[in-house]
């Protein structure tokens, strides 16, 4: 991890086992083995997304009713998210929820206030103003325990008797990964009960808020649009669906081009963050731009998001959410001079995909590793409620907050919604 976020977030502080981000090994298992699996975790995905929606949403055909738009999906993102880190039935554990969404508040707010504090008197401060860390990572750690003794044993058992345990299937689970990978590296640290736990709980940290904020900003954009924007939605979405028989797939997603502008659009007028790729300068003699400009030691450099975002030479209209804006891009690029298709000129549109103008994932070699994963379950979450759910048009859409220098969705907006009687 970036000098830069790792003193943001005062890490050395805020999580209870600094070895577990100085020793970032689970960030191979993101960018690799979580991307490539992301197609066979999608019918996973849709049964727990399915499971919570259902439960947290309602199945109210008759009235409409207020929810708590953020409220509601933070706990269903990390349900979903769950069911890919640690499987049936733990995603379903609402104390592990709970805990893992606690802990994801307790970092940044201990270490906005740790930043406050004079240096050499932070390890004093932290003591006290970490406890709410320590106690939702022990509530965390304690149920998650059992599964991963139980994993272990059973791996080691599959190991000492191959032929036997051989037909035996495995998890394909964030967990069972992080074991095999333990085992591999030789390590004796990273096989510890309390050190994979902790990497899950790392895990619930970096992605839920953010999906939650994602999903919650998606849902309040298009409630304060037009019908008509839903109505394209649901129209693409049963026609991709007809073309797959029917089937959710990885495929599938890619294909609802309309549903993937929405979030990349959704996410450029409310982006996270403000600032993106920030960087501290670490050599001791400074580094000198090629423009001449010299930056000392410990100078923080960064990308402006957010102007590029509402900048109207790059984005036109800027300020106006414009749900079609990239899918109408990849169409106009659909075909290049020759007439043949034009798949990465098509691609530079997609949800995920960074750039310098696109920088809500970062961008470069230090993007946002879960990014295409994070796409696929977020377009899979918005497909089924489009598909299922009716909202009441919001004339005005709620303003969003600021914590620092980050934007984040209005957390008590509602907005009304009942169940579809008639799903295409």
């Amino acid at each position: 991890m970036q000098e830069q976020t790792r003193d943001s977030l005062q890490l050395d502080y805020t999580i209870m086992d600094p070895r577990l981000e100085r020793l970032p090994v689970h960030v191979n298992l993101i960018s690799g083995l979580l991307t490539r699996e992301t197609g066979n975790l999608v019918p996973h995905l849709l049964d727990e997304i399915q499971h919570g929606v259902d439960r947290l949403w309602g199945t109210d055909a008759e009235t409409f009713k207020a929810i708590c738009v953020y409220d509601v999906m933070r706990r269903i993102i990390g349900q979903a998210t769950n069911r890919v880190f640690v499987g049936l039935p733990l995603c379903r554990d609402p104390a592990l929820l709970d805990a893992g969404m606690a802990f994801a508040q307790d970092v940044p707010i201990s270490s906005t206030l740790l930043r406050f504090i004079w240096k050499p008197f932070r390890p004093l401060a932290a003591f006290f103003l970490t406890l709410p860390n320590r106690i939702h990572t022990e509530q965390f750690y304690r149920i998650l325990r059992p599964e991963i003794q139980r994993r272990l044993e059973e791996f080691e058992a599959r190991h000492a008797d191959v032929e036997t345990k051989a037909a035996e299937k495995e998890p394909n689970d964030f967990l069972q990964w992080s074991i095999k990978q333990a085992y591999t590296l030789g390590d004796p640290y990273h096989s510890k009960v309390d050190t994979l736990a902790g990497r899950i709980l790392l895990l619930n940290f970096a992605s839920i808020h953010t999906s939650s904020f994602a999903i919650t900003h998606a849902i309040l954009d298009l409630a304060s649009s037009k019908q008509e924007y839903i109505d394209e939605l649901r129209d693409e979405i049963t026609s991709v669906l007809a073309e797959h028989g029917g089937e959710w797939n990885k495929r599938a997603l890619a294909a609802m081009m309309k549903l993937d502008s929405v979030m990349r659009e959704s996410q450029r007028v409310n982006s996270f963050v403000t600032a993106a790729t920030i960087r501290a300068v670490e050599n001791p003699k400074g580094v000198t731009t090629p423009s001449g400009v010299h930056l000392p030691k410990g100078t923080i450099v960064c990308a402006p998001s957010y102007p590029v975002f509402h900048d109207p030479n790059i984005y036109p209209e800027p300020h106006v959410f414009k749900p079609f804006r990239f899918a109408e891009k990849r169409a106009a690029t659909a075909t290049e001079d020759d007439g043949s298709s034009s798949y990465v000129q098509r691609a530079r549109q997609a949800f995920a995909t960074t750039s310098p103008e696109y920088t809500a994932f970062g961008h470069g070699r230090h993007a946002c590793p879960g990014r295409f994963f994070a796409a696929s379950e977020l377009k899979l979450m918005l497909a089924y409620i489009l598909l299922n759910y009716d909202f009441e048009f919001q004339e005005k859409r709620p303003e969003n907050l600021w914590f620092g220098m980050n934007r984040i969705p209005p957390m008590k907006a509602t907005i009304r919604i009942k169940r579809r009687t008639k799903v295409r």
